[in-house]
């Protein structure tokens, strides 16, 4: 995913301490002051930073842009959307033990609504409706995560599993790489770690990526491990807060990414989905409580005058 796809300042974040020592000053100076980078020039920002015009060149080029003149647009447009949600901006993250409960909800608030935010400006929808057909069609579906990863993994595998979709959802290395070995073409393969460096997820995408399967990663480095063996890649965003540290943060977006994929299957299957929900809600039906409440409204509507 190019940066012209959205959330170029949040990628920034995540990735700017893991670039090269000219670049990653680039990353600062950008960071450290988004407004002005997107009206300096390109002399003004390479002065900035400590480089060079060619150092800017080439890290506009390495983000996915064409020039810097394209960047500073992207960046621009990151400054607008930042303006506009200034209120979010302006909390910050940190917990102290004496915060009031009230104080603590409007940090996890303010920190989740800027994740989703940013993650959602930085979807590839064509990439979401890409995976969503093939999952509609796939043979089959495994998805792989641990830790907080696998709770979103598991979420997911249990909605395409209720409007029938062949998934399976492995939180086991062993059993997860002995699927994977079993998918090929027209099959799905998805995983998910923030980091993008978790040895098990690389290894079972990088394992149904070699029987031929459409392979995704969903992670919040676009350059991470993961990454790299993957036909597609969603990056997520996380904003940590006391407490809840990136990988437990980025639930919530992954979250989103999934839910979106989901809504785009049964779209693409809207009237199996729509059978396949009636049924298994008329399943559980009677193992809910009756709303006595509404039979109370109804008896009174009913009671003779």
């Amino acid at each position: 995913m190019t940066g012209e796809s959205g959330g170029l300042l949040v990628r920034l974040r995540m990735e700017g301490p893991n670039m090269p020592e000219a670049l990653a000053k680039i990353a600062e100076a950008i960071l450290g002051d988004p407004e002005t980078a997107a009206h300096a020039s390109i002399v003004d920002l390479a002065e900035r930073s400590g480089t060079s015009t060619a150092t800017v060149t080439r890290f506009s080029r390495a983000l996915g842009f064409k020039g810097y003149a394209n960047l500073r647009v992207a960046v621009a447009t990151e400054t607008g959307r930042a303006e506009q949600a200034r209120w979010e901006t302006d909390i910050s993250g940190d917990i102290a033990p004496e915060d009031p409960i009230g104080s603590v909800l409007d940090v996890i608030t303010a920190a989740d609504t800027r994740a989703i935010q940013a993650t959602a400006s930085g979807l590839d929808t064509s990439a979401v409706e890409r995976v969503a057909a093939a999952i509609a069609a796939a043979g089959r579906v495994e998805i792989f995560g641990l830790g907080s990863s696998g709770t979103a993994g598991s979420e997911m595998a249990f909605r395409l599993e209720r409007i029938r979709i062949p998934v399976r959802y492995r939180a086991d290395t062993h059993t997860a790489l002995t699927n994977a070995a079993l998918l090929g073409p027209g099959d799905v393969a998805i995983s998910l770690s923030h980091s993008g460096r978790t040895r098990e997820a690389i290894e079972m995408l990088a394992e149904a990526a070699d029987h031929g399967a459409l392979t995704v990663a969903v992670t919040s480095f676009a350059r991470s491990p993961l990454a790299e063996v993957a036909d597609v890649v969603f990056t997520t965003s996380v904003h940590e807060t006391t407490f809840r540290l990136a990988a437990l943060s980025a639930l919530h977006s992954q979250l989103l990414i999934l839910d979106l994929i989901y809504v785009a299957v049964a779209q693409r299957t809207y009237e199996r989905t729509a059978e396949a929900l009636e049924l298994t809600v008329r399943a559980v039906d009677a193992h809910r409580m009756p709303d006595t409440n509404a039979n109370r409204k109804r008896a009174r509507r009913e009671k003779p005058l």
